[in-house]
């Protein structure tokens, strides 16, 4: 392997750039599906944001003195369960 001066390194990182910033995907590079484990990653990160936002949203509600039973049938669940799964966080 052949060792490379800074100034090439840069220099590559500069094509690298330019690359990027030109790149124009075709239409069927705009529609094409994620790798598998991509698409799961992506998932499971919108699962998590989403739950946060719910504990948010549980917590707002019970500070504006929701009932638990009034939470609970607002996520499709029981009062009890709401309030078992919900507890810590409000």
């Amino acid at each position: 392997m052949t060792r490379r001066s800074l100034d090439e390194i840069t220099a590559r990182a500069d094509e690298f750039a330019d690359a990027f910033e030109a790149y124009d995907p075709k239409p069927s590079e705009r529609d094409a599906p994620l790798p598998a484990v991509i698409a799961v990653k992506l998932a499971a990160w919108r699962r998590d944001a989403a739950e946060k936002e719910l504990a948010d949203a549980v917590h707002a509600a019970r500070e504006q003195r929701l009932s638990w039973r009034e939470v609970g049938e607002a996520i499709g669940t029981s009062g009890e369960a709401a309030r078992q799964r919900y507890r810590a966080s409000a």
